[in-house]
Parts: structure tokens; sequence; C-alpha cells
């Protein structure tokens, strides 16, 4: 059975397409732009905009398993959809954002908490397996510095000693890999992490470092930070940042070895992560 891969634009779900398509596993890249792909060889294209639920039953035709982005909207529609299909496991791409104190009422945690939910009640009713991955820092989301750090000035930060725990994203493909491709890895949650708890500073210096140019910053106020983001980031979802950030600023985050546990090796370093992506902060 065909495996579908949702928001195969993201860095995580075209490397899993890579890791299948390389293990002779049948895939099929879903995306809300499918002209826009680039799969390799042989790997079909559907359109499945997880915002507008016509697009799911072509999408879910004649697919055993299924990567899903979190899309809080229709989860619970596309949850059905799935069942009617024939689906039998789908991992869900969440956030540790949902095992917080407040996730209810933060809206990063809350958004992938409903997708969560919705599909843990199709599976409590037997229709399919849920597997949930709950990566925490993107490693990629240092990409937004790429630009002001080539301009010579680097990003404003409003809570530079914020602790993360950045995660590679081949990691997180190789975790999705592990689990839609072992049984006995399914039907739970799985917490990943990268190896290292950093500050946004020492991420800064790993990636002077790396590339071998200075990567300075600047400090800003919530307030201001909140005002430059508003055309990119929802308000919501830059008050969820900013309070994640203040809750670990000066304060390490946890890590786990689930990645190791999942794929047989170590998760990479951010500087082995800055050193793939090191030509997009030269360019």
């Amino acid at each position: 059975m065909t495996v579908l891969v949702t928001g195969s634009r993201g860095r995580v779900a075209s490397t899993l397409l890579e890791l299948l398509h390389t293990a002779g596993i049948e895939a099929r890249a879903a995306s809300k732009d499918p002209e826009a792909l680039s799969p390799p060889p042989g790997v079909g294209t559907v359109r499945c905009d997880l915002a507008d639920p016509a697009t799911f039953d072509t999408a879910l035709d004649g697919v055993g398993s299924v990567f899903l982005y979190a899309e809080a909207s229709h989860a619970g529609t596309f949850t059905e959809r799935a069942r009617a299909a024939g689906v039998d496991h789908v991992v869900l791409l969440s956030s540790s954002s949902v095992l917080a104190p407040d996730a209810e009422e933060n809206r990063i945690a809350a958004l992938h908490l409903t997708a969560e939910r919705a599909l843990d009640a199709a599976s409590a009713s037997g229709a399919f397996e849920v597997t949930h991955l709950r990566p925490g820092a993107f490693a990629a989301n240092a990409l937004q510095w790429a630009r002001p750090l080539r301009a010579g000035h680097g990003p404003a930060l409003p809570v530079p000693g914020a602790y993360g725990d950045p995660i590679h994203e081949r990691d997180i493909a190789e975790a999705a890999f592990a689990v839609l491709t072992e049984p006995r890895l399914r039907g739970t949650a799985h917490h990943l992490t990268g190896p290292e708890s950093l500050t946004f500073v020492e991420q800064l210096a790993i990636l002077a470092e790396v590339t071998g140019r200075p990567a300075p910053h600047t400090v800003t106020t919530p307030a201001r930070w909140k005002e430059s983001d508003t055309a990119f980031l929802p308000e919501g979802l830059a008050d969820a940042l900013l309070s994640y950030w203040s809750a670990y600023d000066g304060h390490p985050t946890p890590l786990t070895r689930t990645v190791e546990e999942l794929t047989g090796h170590p998760a990479r370093t951010f500087a082995a992560w800055a050193g793939d992506h090191k030509e997009t902060f030269l360019a």
C-alpha cells in the first residue's frame, strides 16, 4: 500500500520521500501546490490541501499509511476520510509544545492538540493506528537569521538567552521513516529533540564558527519583535513563542534520546545542521 506524505514541499516531508523511495516503498507526494513539487523519479504527486476537505478523497485513494502535518481546522474531517479510505496507520508531525502544563492555552500547542485528539479518537474506535512525533525546536528555524546575517547586522532577538533543543530535519524524517516501516514502533508518542540544549546566542556562535563569519545580534523588546513579525506570524502564535522563550530564558530544555532509539544513531548536532546549510548563510 502507498504512503501518502502530506506537506511535501517541507524539509521533513521531502526528506522522508527520499528515504521511502530509496527503500523501494511506494509513496505519493502531496501538497496544496503539487506543480511546485520535485519528488524523486517515479514518485507520483497529488493535490492535498489540509485546509480544503474537497481534496482529501483523491489524495487518500489506495493509501495505507499517512505522514500528516498537523492542521487543526479540518483534522476531524481528514480522520473520517482516512478511515473511509481504509488507511491503517497515521504518523502525525505534532509538537513537544503539547507536553507543556499550559498546552490548552498556548496557541501553538492547542493547534497540535486538536489534531492529536481527532486522530486519537479514531484510533480508540479501532479505525487505524496513530503515532505522534513530537519534535521540539527545528534547527531550520535558524534559517530566518540568514538574511540579516548576510547583511552584517544579525537578527533582533527578544529573548536571546532562551534555550532550545534544535533538531535536524533529517532526524525527524528518519524517525518518521522508522515508525512508518517498523510495526513495533507504532501506536505511541515520541518526544524528539536534538542532542544539545542551546541558547539563541550559542546557536549564533556555532554559525559563526561554521561559516567563518561574524554572527552578531541585537536585543529588541517583545513588543517591537511582534510588530516586525506581524506580516509573517499571527499575533496568537507570536505570543505563544514569546511565552515559550520566556519559560526557558536561562533554563535549559529537557533532552531525550528518542532519535537514537528510533533511528539507531545519535541526533545530529546543531553544528552538523549548520554545516549542511552553510551556503545559505554565505550566499
